[in-house]
This record gives C-alpha cells, sequence and structure tokens, in this order.
C-alpha cells in the first residue's frame, strides 16, 4: 500500500535488501578498517561517527567552489552547464550565513519561477559538496518544471535524490581525478565511503528492520520493546560485523530514527543512492549518449513511473545491477584506503 501511490514495485524493495546482502562483508572489512585507523582495542557502535582522517584544511571560497563544481558537471553537458549559470547569474541561491537564517541547505520553488537554493556556505571542503547536492535539485526542478505540464512537474521521493547525490558522486570523481597529495586524497576517500556507510547500507538496515517488524505483526507478534530491540539489535550485528562492541544503548536506537514513524520511506534513500552512482559512472563511461538519458530522466517529472524514468536513463532498479556497481566502487575505495594508510 505505501509503495502503491508511486508504482513502484514490493520487489524493488526486497532486491535493495537482497543486493546488500551480498556485499556485507565489504562492509565488515571497512568497519575493520575503522578499528585499525583509530588504533582502539575495541570498537564500539560510537567509534563508526569519529573521523578517519583529520578534515583537510583546504579553504574553499564561494567563487572556487563554483568553477570546480562547473568543471566537476563538464560531461553533463552544455544544456546542464547553461542551467547551472542560469542559477549563478540570476539569483538563485542565498549563498552566506545571516542572522536569523535557518541552518542547513535545502532547494524549493514553485512551479511558475524557478528554483531558489539556500546554502549556508562556509568556505571548505563540505560547504562545497552541498552547493553541488543543491544545484542537483534545483536542475531538476528547473528541468521537469520547464518541459513538463503543471500535472507531471513534481517528482516523487523516490527519485528526489537521484540528481542532487550524482552531482556530488560526479564532484568527488573530478576532485580524485586532480588531487596528488595524500592527506588530501584520504580525507576525499573517507568522506565517501562514509556516504556508503551511512546512506546505502544504514538506510537498507533501516529498511529490513520495518520490513521486519511488518511482518512480525502480520504473524500476530506482540511488538513489545524487548522484541524490537532484539531485533535492532541482531540487524546491526548482521551489517556490521562481528568486529565491533554492540553497546546495548545501540538497541533502542530505532526509537529515536524519523523515519519508522513513515510508511516504508526510507528505503529510497539506499536505492536513490545506489541510482545515482551507476548513472554518474555510466555519464563518465559512455558520456554523449548516457547524457541524454540522464536529461531526459531530469525533465521526466512524474510523467512515468519512477522505475521507468530511471531505466529511460539507463539504471534498472528492479535489479540488483545497480546496487552491485555502487557497491562495487566501495570496495574499491576501501582498497585504495588500505592503500593509503601503508604509507
Amino acid at each position: 500500500q505505501a509503495l502503491d501511490d508511486d508504482n513502484i514495485p514490493v520487489s524493488v524493495y526486497e532486491t535493495l535488501i537482497d543486493a546488500v546482502h551480498q556485499y556485507l562483508p565489504l562492509m565488515h572489512r571497512y568497519v575493520a578498517l575503522r578499528k585499525k585507523m583509530l588504533g582502539v582495542e575495541k570498537l564500539h557502535m560510537y567509534d563508526l561517527y569519529a573521523p578517519l582522517v583529520k578534515e583537510a584544511d583546504i579553504a574553499v571560497d564561494y567563487e572556487t567552489a563554483k568553477e570546480t563544481v562547473k568543471k566537476a558537471l563538464a560531461p553533463m553537458g552544455k544544456d546542464y552547464q547553461d542551467a547551472l549559470q542560469a542559477g549563478f547569474d540570476g539569483g538563485w541561491i542565498d549563498v552566506y550565513e545571516n542572522e536569523g537564517k535557518r541552518g542547513g541547505a535545502y532547494s524549493w520553488g514553485t512551479y511558475s519561477g524557478h528554483p531558489y537554493v539556500l546554502l549556508n556556505y562556509a568556505g571548505n571542503i563540505n560547504s562545497m559538496f552541498t552547493l553541488a547536492h543543491e544545484l542537483g535539485h534545483a536542475v531538476h526542478s528547473y528541468r521537469s518544471n520547464r518541459d513538463q505540464p503543471t500535472v507531471y512537474r513534481d517528482y516523487v521521493i523516490f527519485v528526489a535524490e537521484v540528481a542532487s547525490t550524482c552531482n556530488e558522486a560526479l564532484l568527488m570523481e573530478y576532485l580524485l581525478g586532480k588531487t596528488t597529495d595524500k592527506k588530501e586524497r584520504a580525507y576525499l576517500i573517507n568522506h565517501f565511503l562514509e556516504q556508503f556507510r551511512t546512506t546505502l547500507y544504514r538506510q537498507t538496515m533501516f529498511a529490513e528492520f520495518e520490513l521486519n517488524v511488518g511482518r512480525m505483526a502480520q504473524e500476530g507478534t506482540s511488538l513489545t520493546p524487548e522484541v524490537l530491540n532484539a531485533e535492532y539489535r541482531r540487524l546491526n550485528r548482521l551489517y556490521f560485523g562481528e568486529n565491533i562492541v554492540l553497546d546495548h544503548e545501540i538497541d533502542t536506537e530505532w526509537m529515536r530514527i524519523p523515519h519508522f514513524y513513515y510508511n516504508y520511506y526510507v528505503f529510497q534513500y539506499a536505492t536513490g543512492y545506489a541510482a545515482a552512482i551507476a548513472l554518474s559512472r555510466r555519464i563518465l563511461r559512455e558520456g554523449t549518449p548516457a547524457v541524454k538519458d540522464y536529461i531526459g530522466f531530469l525533465s521526466g517529472g512524474c510523467s512515468k513511473s519512477p522505475i521507468d524514468l530511471l531505466k529511460g536513463a539507463g539504471v534498472d532498479m528492479s535489479t540488483t545491477k545497480p546496487v552491485e556497481e555502487a557497491l562495487s566502487l566501495f570496495g574499491e575505495l576501501i582498497g585504495e584506503m588500505e592503500e593509503l594508510m601503508k604509507d
């Protein structure tokens, strides 16, 4: 019922979980790498949030960030570059922190005008990634609003993070292709690895927890705190492996995850991330044909089901292939980080 509104087959949800299960050994390997790099006898769950690499002390002013993002997104072609420039020149972006301004960043707008981007630009690499991310949302909205009638302009949640994450992935590939500094490279790879951990693995674990709890309820199991705690602990052990201490506090973490209070919503972060990585790889690998398909996706709004829109861009989320491609990259990044740590 929850998936039906957006015409998403239940098999897409189940395929995501099955595919990630096949790549759990990579997460266990990453946990082992974390333990080694942090130099701790025991790795606790809270250690997953400790930075592996000290933040690269690299100032990136806003003008430099704009130029870097444009260069990173050059593979998208002239039409996409023109849309970016329209945003830069047309007053789409509220750039800096200000008194009374809300925190964070987002993109929003109306059908009758161009999108707006709110930033709190802080002059560092993270801010540059945020700029690329929010411009992905903005150009997606700009193309859908321009190319679809009002009734089909608004894209659904299933694809909402694809364009923004694709931009981040292209920026990451560009920066990794340019840097020769080992410290900076390690920082960038750590940033990328953490996106995989927190978005593809963790959100899939959340999705599996929600699915299993729903099945328990259907089977008549009483959903007591003890039952829910035990299932959440079991999944943390499954996803993060034997090389981590499961502190008892983690058992109740599910209580504070807001997405569990929506119906079967959270899996879309993981599918969107996998789709974005697969799309970015295809764009870099195939060039113009892939870009043409991708621009068609950005222009599609909700004129087709999200699965069909992504198929048109060359990514079939009804199969395991996009998740497998994304997690293969995760494995490559772990391998490079392991090599960097030897030096």
